[in-house]
């Protein structure tokens, strides 16, 4: 905190490191955050952290965030056109590719949109988003018990990770595991982004299929027009929920943030 004349009150806060919220006492983390005045007196920085949990939740709804929203649904309208392309229809491998891949990009971007690109482990995590949307689809020969791709495109019954009613199962059950292992904060939104790459795989199977519900069985197949506003939708849920659980505000001084008021 400091005092000029011409200025009447200009607060300089450093966030160095990291603290959840289950460990941020005094005693646990002295470095949180270091206010001074001119005649050195600490200063309770209460209101630092307060406007860094608002700007956290204003950039859930930024005009970049619902930019890209709109383009993910713009993206997922015009994936879907070209995999209903004839070429594509006859060559059954070239459609599973096209398809599997889409369900990586949907989840990469959702991924993105949550997170946003500001650092290079931001895109790391971005790809490892995309990677999870897209290995959902690996149970379908587990169902078939063959490599076979004609074997398992054609299976009787939806393979297990297709059931929805799994995804707060495992998300739960990955937190539950970080916390049994005491691991990292900079771990903290892996269960989220396993929500994601799941939600969205899931949501855009459902125009075909409906949703899996166990146990009480499987919806009607979505709209096609709700299918792609749940997509865009998606990311803002989920920063929100980040938000009232307080993972965004390890996310957002994992790396040191820099408030200035």
């Amino acid at each position: 905190m400091t005092f000029n004349g011409n200025r009447p009150l200009e607060l300089s806060v450093t966030m160095q490191g990291y603290y959840s919220k289950l460990d941020s006492s005094p005693a646990s983390s002295p470095l949180l955050g270091v206010g001074v005045g001119r005649d050195g007196a600490a200063i309770p920085l209460s209101l630092a952290v307060e406007a860094e949990k608002a700007q956290a939740l204003l950039q859930t709804f930024s005009s970049a965030s619902l930019l890209a929203s709109a383009g993910l649904g713009m993206f997922c309208m015009v994936a879907d056109h070209v995999l209903q392309l004839s070429v594509i229809q006859s060559h059954l491998w070239l459609r599973a590719a096209l398809d599997n891949a889409t369900h990586g990009l949907v989840g990469l971007w959702s991924w993105a949109v949550v997170i946003g690109l500001r650092k290079k482990s931001d895109l790391y995590e971005v790809l490892l988003a995309g990677l999870l949307a897209s290995l959902i689809d690996l149970d379908h020969f587990y169902m078939a018990g063959s490599l076979s791709l004609k074997a398992a495109v054609s299976l009787p019954q939806r393979p297990p990770l297709h059931c929805s009613s799994l995804i707060p199962v495992l998300c739960i059950s990955l937190r539950f595991l970080m916390w049994i292992g005491r691991l990292k904060d900079a771990w903290c939104s892996l269960p989220w982004m396993l929500f994601i790459s799941m939600a969205t795989h899931h949501v855009r199977d459902a125009v075909r299929h409906g949703l899996w519900v166990c146990p009480f069985g499987n919806t009607a197949p979505l709209p096609y027009w709700l299918y792609v506003s749940t997509t865009a939708t998606l990311p803002h849920l989920c920063s929100v929920l980040m938000y009232l659980t307080g993972t965004r505000d390890v996310i957002s001084t994992k790396h040191g943030v820099a408030i200035d008021v």
